[in-house]
């Protein structure tokens, strides 16, 4: 076992969380994990199946006197968000993850954490084996590309479970239990790349701008963080007057992740070079200003290149297309929920442009819990790309999920809480993509609620798993097996 979770409980919770840990387990990367799975269900002598994606699906047996009770699926994804600081060295396809305990949490070193949702896979690894729990049958759903997608809850077959109660273990609040989600749907803008020599006179710069907190698209789009793909946008824009011209245009690498960095190359007049310098501080002090609160390491910077054989720019033409767009597209809150306090009920986030030999694409990302709003942002952005003149494309979108405050599972779930704890669990949706929604629509009628423990900054090197609530959220969940009919 990992040094940095030695010691804690449940262990053996902890004990696969580090051991998937060591697994690489990205997105669309999820082999190993996949038969690790399947080879610690037949260690188990439990029955385990995969299927030709790579889901699986592991059934243990009641216990003892529990055999009448209805079989309850536990679920989560065995994919996480592979995300690193820029000085980190690591290669997601083949290093493990380097846990590192600070007191009650428990974070990577300078990577994601994969607690989304390897807290899910630890638990479930860790109910197949033990058995000296309560609980009625079971089956364990461990699906694949969540995060890009949720293409493995899409692609399950009709008769890959047989349960009519689901638990989602993929939300990140202890005491809550999520009884919907939001849908959402991706929207791309892509332009050919047209270029020309650098003009004569100008020097190769990089703008940097970084040290933003980022995260999930949908669980922090109401915290004002800043975005580096706006902001670095907006820094350019003011450089217009001194004669910028814009080699290539990167920040962020995630659709479900609010930017953190980002960088241009750009070629400034060599006689601006002072001026440009001053204007790019100013523009620092302004922002960091304005994101003082929620991103006070927020930083931007403007840096020679060595010189070198001069590059090409974009057209002006292209130029002037791209920078307009991106500070046109709508980026955060669209609205609040008028019916559950506190919930973002429709939100957009511009989340990745990427510049390569060929083309310049924007990536953005709507979400709502109403699915004739996720039409409208959805129109507001492609109108933005339209008229920005890009190659508009949308992605397929993936269903929200009603909430049922009648649900049994519910029911029993808030008894078990109350019954533990002293006090009923808040009961919330969440603005974001589970996917309790793809599988009530794979499995109608399926009873599903979600639960977790307290988690931070996920898709972020940030986030983070806090000790004491997977505890708490352990015996919750053995609460609410035990008690189920």
């Amino acid at each position: 076992m990992s040094a940095a979770v030695e010691g804690l409980t449940p262990e053996r919770v902890w004990k696969y969380f580090a051991e998937i840990s060591r697994i690489p387990r990205g997105s669309k990367n999820e082999a190993a994990i996949s038969k690790y799975v399947v080879e610690t269900a037949k260690r188990l002598n439990l029955q385990a199946r995969a299927d030709k994606l790579g889901n699986v699906v592991v059934k243990k047996p009641a216990s003892p006197g529990r055999e009448n009770a209805g079989t309850i699926c536990l679920q989560g994804h065995l994919d996480m968000v592979c995300e690193k600081n820029k000085d980190k060295v690591h290669n997601f396809l083949k290093d493990p993850i380097e846990l590192v305990r600070n007191g009650n949490v428990v974070m990577a070193s300078g990577t994601t954490l994969g607690a989304d949702n390897g807290i899910a896979v630890a638990t479930n690894l860790a109910v197949m084996e033990d058995n000296t729990l309560v609980h009625g049958p079971l089956e364990f759903l461990f699906t694949i590309d969540e995060e890009t997608g949720l293409t493995g809850a899409a692609n399950l077959g009709k008769d890959f479970l047989a349960s009519k109660t689901l638990i989602n273990l993929d939300s990140e609040e202890e005491g809550a239990l999520y009884v919907g989600c939001s849908g959402g749907r991706d929207t791309h803008g892509t332009w050919k790349l047209k270029t020309d020599p650098a003009p004569r006179g100008t020097a190769a710069h990089i703008l940097k701008v970084g040290g933003l907190k980022g995260g999930h698209s949908g669980l922090e789009i109401d915290k004002g963080r800043g975005n580096a793909v706006k902001i670095i946008n907006r820094v350019v824009l003011s450089l217009a007057d001194l004669g910028v011209r814009v080699s290539a245009l990167d920040g962020g690498n995630k659709h479900n992740a609010i930017p953190r960095e980002a960088e241009a190359v750009v070629y400034l007049p060599q006689k601006t070079w002072e001026t440009a310098v001053a204007l790019v501080k100013e523009m620092e002090t302004t922002i960091k200003a304005e994101f003082a609160t929620v991103d006070p390491d927020l930083f931007v910077r403007l840096e020679r290149l060595k010189k070198g054989k001069k590059g090409k720019v974009m057209t002006k033409g292209l130029q002037k297309k791209l920078l307009q767009t991106v500070a046109a597209l709508p980026h955060g809150v669209m609205k609040m929920s008028p019916d559950i306090p506190g919930l973002v009920e429709t939100s957009t986030n511009v989340a990745v442009i990427k510049t390569d030999k060929r083309s310049v694409t924007v990536v953005t990302s709507q979400r709502s819990s109403v699915a004739s709003e996720i039409d409208e942002i959805v129109q507001a952005v492609v109108a933005v790309f339209d008229l920005g003149g890009s190659d508009v494309k949308q992605g397929d979108g993936y269903p929200g999920w009603k909430p049922d405050l009648d649900s049994p599972i519910l029911k029993t779930a808030r008894a078990a809480y109350a019954s533990l704890y002293g006090k009923e669990p808040l009961v919330k949706a969440i603005h974001a993509g589970l996917e309790c929604g793809i599988i009530g629509e794979r499995y109608p009628g399926m009873d599903m609620v979600s639960m977790g423990p307290t988690l931070e900054g996920v898709h972020s090197p940030d986030e983070k798993i806090y000790v004491d609530t997977v505890e708490k959220y352990w015996n919750f969940l053995l609460k609410i097996l035990s008690m189920a009919q």
